[in-house]
């Protein structure tokens, strides 16, 4: 090996490194979200930075790097909810226990419960807009979406999650006021949710 491969392989372990280290999270968090599994979301992660690894786009900023290991997270997602082996042998499994370990109130846990059974464009784009901060106009790039698509997919998940938690509710005969109406961030950053 020569001595320009030498630091070229370094600077590229150094360079995933720092990836992971800055956005690797971010990466775990929305693929649990979307696969509503630990070992499916660590598969999801490791796929991710593997493919940064073998990529040759180059990034113009720590925010263009997240945003493109976001997207190739969605997009593997997606692609492990297809896969036709996935579908034959992995039954619907609630994720509230992956949650658990991402969020510190049990009321929470019930919202990101029910964020976990909207279908793909809506989980992904509460998890974008909610957890990670963006705007609609840039999950709508990341997405090849519309922004107003986007704020349609923000609110139907708004009124799916509604749905979900007054059903709950009603079930185990508690009363409609007792819904959260904060999402909170896994992170422990609180967003409000806009009432419809």
């Amino acid at each position: 090996m020569s001595a320009a491969h030498d630091a070229q392989s370094r600077r590229t372990e150094e360079f995933i490194a720092h990836a992971m280290a800055d956005w690797g999270d971010a990466v775990y968090r929305l693929a649990l979200g979307q696969t509503r599994s630990k070992a499916d979301a660590e598969d999801v992660y490791q796929d991710v930075f593997m493919r940064l690894y073998s990529d040759a786009t180059v990034f113009t900023s720590d925010e263009h790097l997240k945003a493109w290991l976001l997207r190739v997270a969605i997009n593997r997602c997606r692609d492990l909810a297809k896969s036709n082996w996935n579908r034959r042998t992995v039954a619907f499994d609630p994720i509230r226990d992956d949650v658990a370990e991402l969020v510190r109130d049990p009321a929470d846990a019930d919202v990101w419960d029910a964020v976990g059974q909207l279908p793909d464009n809506l989980r992904s784009s509460v998890h974008l807009h909610y957890v990670e901060g963006y705007t609609t106009e840039e999950i709508a790039r990341m997405l090849n979406s519309q922004p107003a698509t986007v704020r349609t997919w923000l609110s139907r998940a708004r009124a799916r999650v509604k749905d979900l938690l007054l059903g709950r509710k009603a079930r185990e005969g508690m009363h409609a006021t007792s819904i959260p109406l904060v999402v909170a961030n896994p992170c422990d950053s609180r967003k409000e949710v806009p009432h419809d």
